[in-house]
Formats: C-alpha cells, structure tokens, sequence
C-alpha cells in the first residue's frame, strides 16, 4: 500500500501521516533532510522526541530505495521534495534515474509507504533557472509517484482531502 499526501508547507502532512501510521507496528520515519546548521539539528531533534521512542529513524538524504527494500509493517518518507532537491543540488543530470528508481522500488515494497511530498508548483514562477528546474522535476516526481500510489491525499489547512 502507498500513500502520497501532498500541500503547501505547513499543511499538516506530516502530523497526518505520523496520526494515519501512529497505530501500526513497526514504525520507521525516514527523514530525508541534512542537519547542516543548527536551526535543522534543533528541529530535528523536537521531531525525533516528539514522534517517541516507537518510532525508529532513518536519517537519509539520498538512498530511499535501499531502505525501502529491507523494511517492514508502515514507512513514513518526510519528505520526497528534500530528497528530490537533495539529488538535483548533488547531481541534477541523476534526478530522473532516481525518480525512477524510487518508482520501482516502492512497487516492491513489503512496507506500507506513506510518502509526504509538497506542491511547490503552486507557488510562484522561480526568478533562476535552477529553481524552475527544480519546480519541473518536483512536478513530475509527484505525478509518477501519484501514478503508482494506492492512496493520494491532499492536505489543505490541515485536513485532508482525498484525490485518488
């Protein structure tokens, strides 16, 4: 089973998610941003203590598949659009190979996924080119991982719409 929430920042998906899963066992959070500054180490840290010790962690920035293939009962990905602006930063021409590759992987996948990703297109058009490349491969991540998704919601002032 994959589910895909979707919105704006601050929307509420990923209090959906962890709520939605909050009841399965095991539970892993993949958490997909970089600590590099201390703000990141902060927050991460309030999220990790928050969540509970029944949660296991995975900090990882750029392998998804991998973990996906070994882990078991719900995964919660926060979020697809770090992930995403993480391989574009460190090799933009690799992006769509990942995309694909996440893609293939979460068919496999034993783990239920529920997937957060965020919908940048809705914002203004970027001033620079890397921004608005950016904005196209988060679009199209969305619409292939939407694709294969069981489940897509769409969080809006904190309450979920259901779109597929």
């Amino acid at each position: 089973m994959i589910t895909l929430i979707t919105g704006g920042a601050r929307s509420g998906k990923t209090r959906h998610a962890l709520v939605y899963a909050g009841s399965k066992d095991p539970k892993t959070y993949i958490a997909t941003s970089e600590r590099l500054d201390d703000e990141m180490r902060e927050r991460a840290a309030r999220h990790r203590a928050e969540r509970g010790a029944q949660w296991d962690t995975i900090e990882e920035a750029y392998d998804l598949s991998e973990n996906l293939r070994r882990l078991e009962g719900v995964v919660v990905i926060d979020c697809l659009t770090v992930w995403l602006s993480n391989w574009v930063l460190r090799a933009e021409d690799q992006a769509g190979k990942q995309i694909e590759l996440l893609c293939r992987t979460l068919r496999v996948a034993e783990a239920e996924v529920v997937a957060i990703t965020n919908e940048v297109g809705w914002a203004i058009v970027p001033d620079n080119a890397l921004a608005r490349r950016f904005r196209d491969h988060s679009g199209l991540m969305n619409q292939r991982v939407a694709e294969i998704a069981d489940r897509v919601l769409l969080m809006v002032c904190g309450i979920p719409l259901q779109v597929k």
